[in-house]
């Protein structure tokens, strides 16, 4: 097995990305402090074909040379928008009819592989904070809340490792099913 070449893997241009149909996914990253992981989000939406990421509170928005360390150039394919308050987003989305989850560890949560994406429904999941997770005032107001299952010692994942969990999971039952 030989491995391919970037030139070999025809990737879409920034601007063949910008005309693709994306899946009906927004992301949210709510008082997200590690610039490294703001990156490494963009990176992942745009594998997925992510609609929009919504950057909230003290999440550091581009163009900053900490988040390209990671996002390589997907902040110019990504759509992205700064909110300043993830609540007041919430209820904008809500009355757009978005149905918003919240990846989080809560009372009566849906394990991920359990989740059932609401028919004919744009789909909004935020992230939060890197230690507090989302905030309970938007919890309150979510549609969902969808939990990574674990099995191991430790009850969380890094902010961008459970992005790429998320997203792929979706990605399978919203694009591939």
């Amino acid at each position: 097995m030989r491995k391919l070449k970037n030139s070999e893997l025809e990737r879409l241009s920034v601007e063949a990305f910008k005309e693709e149909t994306k899946i009906p996914l927004i992301v949210i990253l709510d008082d997200i402090r590690s610039l490294n992981n703001v990156g490494s989000v963009f990176r992942t939406c745009d594998a997925f074909l992510i609609e929009k990421i919504y950057l909230c509170g003290i999440t550091a928005t581009p163009p900053n040379k900490e988040i390209h360390k990671t996002a390589l150039g997907s902040t110019e394919s990504v759509a992205w928008e700064y909110a300043e308050d993830v609540v007041a987003l919430v209820h904008r989305l809500k009355k757009d009819k978005v149905f918003v989850a919240a990846i989080e560890q809560t009372e009566n949560s849906t394990m991920l592989n359990d989740f059932k994406i609401p028919a004919h429904q744009k789909l909004a999941i935020i992230f939060g904070n890197e230690v507090k997770g989302v905030k309970q005032s938007a919890v309150n107001l979510c549609d969902a809340v969808i939990e990574i299952p674990q099995f191991g010692t430790k009850h969380s994942l890094n902010i961008s490792v459970s992005v790429g969990v998320v997203l792929w999971d979706l990605f399978k039952k919203m694009k591939l099913d």
